[in-house]
């Protein structure tokens, strides 16, 4: 008879070491384990909750947590890509901005077809001139609503105007601007990338549609002329458009009317200078936070002038009694395509006073 640890049966042939041998094949290895189904529970379980002796387990449980969190992983890769992509870059080309062009400018004197008319009082030509109706100062410079763009707030597109006509305003109308002493104050709202050639037009200005001060001010010349009467007669507006996602463009178009007299002349007559300003302005997101502006083109016309006169660096106005200077305009090259061609035109007589 066999010991109480052997088969019923007895031990296999082949001896003691036949069972293992035969039994190998068929031993559990731990995966295989865990992977059951059907898993037994303790004796000191099924003592105390008297449970049946097995419980079914969920074999997809690990392997569906595990597959839960890979996704929820990928879909935040996915949804954060789409936003980087669909906000931080739409389309870079659109959002970078435009490398600062240089000024382009345009000055045309305005000579008068006779003698320039004058008086003895400053309102009484403003009364008898077209400028009888313009605004004093900057309230000729009005403001237009602000309507939002595409790209742009309404709050934006009023900062915008509202530098601009900042910059119309020292440009035109501040006496120390006017009188040639200092360009400070237009300097100071512009582009930084616009600096050298601001600085360069003051410091030496030619007639190459780049570098004229005049573009940049209306400066009078000193040794000439001075403000008889300080309250400006101006009219025109601004208006702004998207340039592109990046920029605003603004358009400005004034007409200045100043009283003068001789330099050095405290009662000698009054004539009226008059100044035409069509500027454009662009305005990056980086202008609007730094109260900054590019200047794109400056077109101006001024009278009365004559044409004959150098109009780079300062105006200088014919004033009352005085008619142009014998002489032609500077010469121009035709050869020299990179100079702007010489230009001059003729002052309406409408455009004068009556006395």
């Amino acid at each position: 008879m066999g010991g109480p640890g052997d088969p019923p049966e007895g031990t296999p042939e082949g001896g003691p070491g036949g069972a293992e041998d035969e039994y190998r094949s068929v031993v559990f290895d731990e995966s295989f384990v865990r992977a059951a189904r059907l898993q037994e529970y303790s004796a000191e379980e099924r003592m105390a909750d008297h449970a049946p002796a097995v419980r079914r387990r969920s074999p997809l449980h690990r392997g569906l947590a595990r597959q839960a969190v890979i996704l929820v992983l990928l879909l935040a890769v996915a949804f954060c890509t789409a936003v980087y992509m669909g906000v931080r870059h739409p389309d870079d080309s659109a959002q970078a901005p435009r490398p600062v062009q240089p000024l382009r400018t345009t000055v045309i004197p305005l000579a008068p077809q006779g003698r320039v008319p004058g008086g003895t009082d400053a309102e009484a030509l403003y009364a008898h001139s077209p400028a009888a109706r313009f605004d004093i100062g900057a309230e000729g410079v009005p403001l237009p609503a602000a309507r939002g763009t595409a790209h742009f707030s309404d709050g934006q597109v009023m900062a915008a105007l509202t530098t601009v006509k900042d910059y119309i305003v020292r440009s035109s109308l501040y006496p120390e601007v006017l009188g040639g002493r200092t360009a400070a104050p237009a300097r100071a709202l512009v582009d930084s990338d616009q600096l050298a050639q601001f600085d360069q037009s003051f410091d030496h200005p030619a007639a190459d549609g780049r570098h004229a001060a005049t573009g940049w001010v209306v400066r009078i010349d000193p040794s000439r002329a001075r403000l008889a009467d300080d309250r400006v007669r101006v009219q025109g507006d601004l208006r702004a458009t998207e340039a592109d996602p990046a920029a605003l463009d603004v358009t400005a178009d004034h007409t200045f009317v100043y009283a003068l007299r001789p330099a050095g002349a405290a009662s000698a007559r009054v004539s009226l200078f008059t100044v035409r300003r069509a500027l454009t302005f662009r305005l990056t997101r980086d202008d609007l936070r730094a109260r900054q502006l590019q200047l794109v083109t400056a077109y101006v016309e001024a009278g009365p002038l004559s044409c004959a006169d150098d109009s780079t660096s300062y105006l200088h106005p014919l004033l009352a009694g005085q008619t142009p200077h014998p002489g032609s305009p500077a010469a121009t090259d035709p050869y020299a395509t990179e100079a702007p061609a010489s230009l001059c035109g003729t002052l309406a007589s409408a455009s004068q006073p009556t006395t």
